[in-house]
C-alpha cells in the first residue's frame, strides 16, 4: 500500500469515527425508536467501497467500530456488539449488491441501511433474549429507507465531486514501455 492511499484511508477512518460519535450523541433526540441512527459514518464506507475495494472498506469499518466504541461517551458492550453486527451485515450486503452492478450507489446505500437494521435487531433479540423485538422491524425498516437515501445521496455527491471521475490508483507493476510508436500499438 502506498503512502497516499494510507493517508487517505486514515483520514477517511478519522472522519467516520467523528461522524459515528457525533451521531450517537444526537440520534436519541432525532428518533423516538432506540437504536435508530442516520448512518452518516456509512458515507465513508460507501466512498471507500467505490474508491478502492471491499478489503479497504472492511478495514475502515472495523477500525471505526472499535475506536468509536472506545471513545464514545454513550458506548456499552451491548451497543458495541450491535454496532459491529449492523456494520458487518451492512458491509457484506453492500459489497454483494455493488458487485452485481445492478443497483446505483443509492441502491447500495439503501440496501446497506436496511440490512444494518436487520443485523442489529437480530443480535438484540439474541442478546436480550427478547423475541418480541421483531415487532420493531417494520418501523426500523421504514426509517432505514430515508436514512439510506440521505447517506446514498451524500456518498454519490462525494464520489462524483470530491474524488472526481478518476480511475482508482493501480498498484500493480507498470508494463515495460516498448520502443514501438504509440500510433501503432
Amino acid at each position: 500500500m502506498n503512502l497516499r492511499k494510507t493517508i487517505f484511508l486514515a483520514m477517511m477512518t478519522s472522519i467516520a469515527i467523528v461522524l459515528s460519535v457525533v451521531e450517537s450523541m444526537i440520534s436519541s433526540t432525532l428518533f423516538l425508536i432506540p437504536g435508530v441512527k442516520l448512518g452518516l459514518s456509512n458515507i465513508v464506507t460507501i466512498v471507500i467501497l467505490y474508491r478502492y475495494s471491499w478489503k479497504e472498506a472492511s478495514v475502515v469499518v472495523v477500525i471505526r467500530i472499535l475506536l468509536a466504541a472506545l471513545i464514545s461517551p454513550v458506548a456499552t458492550l451491548v451497543s458495541f456488539a450491535l454496532s459491529a453486527s449492523g456494520g458487518i451485515v451492512a458491509l457484506l450486503t453492500m459489497v454483494f449488491i455493488q458487485k452485481t452492478k445492478i443497483f446505483s450507489i443509492l441502491g447500495v446505500s439503501v440496501a446497506g441501511s436496511l440490512m444494518h437494521m436487520v443485523g442489529q435487531l437480530l443480535l438484540a433479540m439474541v442478546l436480550l433474549d427478547t423475541p418480541t423485538l421483531i415487532y420493531y422491524l417494520p418501523y426500523m425498516l421504514l426509517l432505514s429507507v430515508p436514512t439510506g437515501i440521505v447517506t446514498g445521496l451524500a456518498s454519490k455527491t462525494i464520489i462524483h465531486s470530491f474524488l472526481g471521475h478518476q480511475e482508482p490508483p493501480r498498484f500493480e507493476k507498470k508494463e515495460q514501455e516498448s520502443s514501438c510508436p504509440t500510433n501503432i500499438r
